[in-house]
């Protein structure tokens, strides 16, 4: 299996602050990876080093395209929290076809190929009746699949998603982890999440930061593994067709 993005040894942070230590991290071709960690743990530091948003203290990050190294690679990204503004006069369809934008030429026209991806995805989302709609006649739940669509239409290597089921209404729930395993047959899949039952239900290989990273192949791990790594004791409990989390009891002394 060919390896897609390396860190190695990264120490990241925001001024005097360090927030990432010593940090190495692989993400494989056709990856589905788990992220968990405590809140401050630095997940979000972690994606903005990836994304080439925060460069790192110290370490090394390096991409590879078909098992050589290359300068970078095509990551798509759902942020947690969007900046679009909903009041701006733009469609569903305008959106979506945003994400091809950096490979159409400046004043041109997208191609067939490129009008055809495009009604996939809208499709793919379960945005059809709406894709003419103006993105301020949407729900959250229909903005966050509009955003997603746009973040795969280009067909990325890795595709990140950072909470990604907490703007998703309940119509699109059932339909949306099964939509991320079609799209993890074409793109690695980095997920981030608080809520680790899904994330367990989900992903192949799991990575915990708090501060320094702990890597787990396989989803299969013991709750003891999940207590060291959160410095909080953490009980998963899963039945149904979503799984369920419940925390032990357990108390925090101060001084």
């Amino acid at each position: 299996m060919d390896k897609l993005i390396e860190l190695t040894q990264v120490t990241a942070g925001y001024d005097r602050k360090i927030v990432l230590k010593d940090v190495s991290l692989t993400v494989w071709d056709h990856d589905f990876l788990g992220i968990i960690g405590p809140n401050g743990g630095g997940k979000t530091t972690l994606l903005k080093v990836i994304l080439g948003l925060l460069p790192p203290k110290a370490g090394d990050i390096r991409f590879y395209h078909q098992g050589q190294p290359a300068d970078g690679i095509k990551i798509g990204y759902l942020p947690q929290m969007s900046n679009i503004d909903r009041k701006f006069p733009i469609s569903v369809q305008e959106v979506v076809a945003s994400g091809l934008a950096s490979e159409k030429p400046l004043f041109r026209s997208y191609t067939a190929a490129q009008r055809e991806r495009i009604e996939e995805v809208i499709v793919q989302m379960g945005l059809k009746d709406v894709q003419k709609h103006s993105i301020a006649e949407l729900s959250g739940g229909q903005l966050q699949r509009v955003l997603l669509g746009r973040s795969i239409v280009s067909r990325p290597q890795v595709l990140i998603l950072d909470e990604p089921n907490s703007y998703v209404d309940k119509r699109f729930e059932s339909k949306f982890y099964p939509l991320l395993e079609e799209i993890n047959r074409e793109s690695a899949i980095v997920l981030v999440s608080h809520d680790i039952g899904t994330v367990l239900s989900m992903v192949k290989n799991i990575a915990c930061v708090n501060e320094s990273l702990h890597y787990h192949a396989g989803s299969n791990i013991s709750s003891e593994w999940l207590d060291k790594q959160y410095a909080c004791p953490i009980e998963l409990i899963g039945h149904g067709n979503l799984p369920h989390r419940v925390l032990k009891n357990h108390e925090h002394t101060t001084d």
